[in-house]
């Protein structure tokens, strides 16, 4: 048995309608539609939905998990959404908003512009190093992070870069005079 797949996903405001194996959910912020694989059952009981698998193989338990996963996470999203808050470190580096471009400035002779995608709203605090951005779809948030993250790595030295809530940078030793 599968020890995610099996607990059952709980909401409060969220809209669900099962359609055989396709599961439309909807909310204040959102809406998605999940197709489900035919090895899984859906029920849905009041407030309730809960996955069962119908057969015991290794692909059904993995497929078991994921997809509760994937609908666990949707429902979250359309209820209160996901926040992802990233930290720019370094003298002088900091981003900027235009319209729905974020500009950094992060030490390269050159700006860097990124168009933030239509689901993904971002807030930054007064000197520009504190970002936090928020959505509703949980892979959309992390790959926009990522991509940002990869403007200017976290530097093991000086600990300098872009750096995610929560990750820690490994710091090393400089060179000692001999």
């Amino acid at each position: 048995m599968s020890k995610i797949g099996r607990k059952p996903i709980s909401f409060s405001s969220a809209k669900v309608e099962v359609d055989g194996s396709s599961i439309s959910i909807s909310g204040s912020k959102a809406k998605f539609t999940h197709e489900v694989p035919a090895e899984l059952k859906v029920l849905l009981q009041d407030k309730t939905l809960v996955l069962s698998a119908a057969d015991d193989t290794k692909k059904t338990r993995s497929l078991w998990g994921l997809h509760r996963a994937l609908l666990a996470n949707k429902i979250k999203g359309v209820e209160t959404g996901f926040e992802q808050v990233v930290k720019i470190v370094g003298h002088g580096y900091k981003a900027q908003l235009s319209g729905k471009k974020l500009v950094f400035s992060l030490g390269y002779s050159h700006k860097i512009d990124y168009t933030m995608p239509a689901d993904v709203s971002v807030e930054l605090d007064k000197p520009g190093q504190l970002l936090t951005f928020k959505s509703y779809d949980k892979a959309l948030l992390g790959h926009v992070c990522d991509e940002i993250r990869k403007f200017r790595l976290p530097e093991p030295y000086k600990g300098t870069g872009i750096i995610r809530s929560g990750e820690k940078i490994i710091r090393k030793a400089g060179k000692t005079g001999a």
